[in-house]
């Protein structure tokens, strides 16, 4: 395993609790870009979430930034929470969506406030 690997292992694991499981070292599948797992665990999350630079809380609120911009829905469930395990709190959350609405537009901060409270609300 690639040192990048390991890392990226460890960060998302600690980001992600849960959904990958201990042992398991290759996202790789059979299927169509079934290496797509594999080199989002070694870029996004061994490279670039490891970097110096920015902590994993200012790493979040441009995560969030991003992500609302591309209405990334998929992504923003899992990185909502992240952003609160990474220490933002709901308000600060809330602000990251009012602001990207001035940047990414009205739809995409709607879109990103719907997938919010999906995730976000109590249950």
């Amino acid at each position: 395993m690639t040192d990048s690997r390991a890392q990226g292992l460890e960060v998302f694991r600690e980001m992600m609790p849960g959904l990958i499981p201990d042992g398991v070292t290759s996202l790789r599948d059979g299927g169509v870009a079934g290496e797509l797992g594999d080199l989002t665990i070694d870029h996004v999350f061994g490279a670039l979430w490891t970097r110096p630079g920015l902590d994993r809380r200012s790493r979040s609120l441009v995560t969030l930034g991003a992500l609302i911009a591309l209405r990334a829905t998929e992504e923003l469930r899992y990185h909502f929470p992240i952003a609160l395990r990474n220490g933002l709190t709901q308000e600060e959350v809330d602000e990251v969506i009012y602001h990207s609405a001035g940047y990414a537009g009205y739809p995409a901060a709607a879109t990103a406030r719907g997938v919010a409270r999906e995730v976000l609300s109590p249950s």
